[in-house]
């Protein structure tokens, strides 16, 4: 993957997650185009996901979840325990570094922390070493 797909703000969905370091965004095939993607290529479970189709986001027009009333909501909260416990990745701090700090500081952030250290491949939150190289995922 070209560390420049990692740049896109467009990637970053609204409960806080990058799409750029999801295995179905960085898989070859049948590959996921983002959350934010309107006609892209999208996984059933992704499509009809409760926080990207939340009315608070939708209807009000925002674009990320620390933006509403009612931020951290139960859901986001659930997701954000998820992928702690599993993937050592928190929707709510990305949220939160977002909001503080800017996007671009973010990004920044992101590319540097998802890269491989042997080969500078994007370092799936997903899997536990490199898809490229299998060097294994400093958590």
């Amino acid at each position: 993957m070209q560390m420049d797909r990692m740049d896109k703000i467009s990637l970053i969905a609204p409960c806080g997650m990058n799409c750029g370091i999801c295995l179905g965004y960085l898989r070859d095939k049948n590959r996921c185009d983002g959350c934010n993607a309107i006609d892209g290529n999208l996984p059933n479970y992704c499509s009809k996901c409760i926080i990207r189709n939340c009315e608070n986001i939708t209807a009000n027009g925002l674009k990320l979840c620390y933006a509403c009333g009612k931020f951290p909501c139960a859901r986001l909260r659930q997701l954000d325990k998820r992928y702690r416990t599993n993937y050592g990745m928190s929707m709510l701090e990305n949220l939160i570094q977002i909001r503080d700090y800017g996007m671009d500081r973010f990004l920044e952030n992101e590319k540097e922390r998802w890269k491989c250290k042997s080969c500078g491949a994007t370092i799936c939150v997903h899997r536990s070493c490199c898809l490229r190289c299998k060097t294994p995922r400093e958590v």
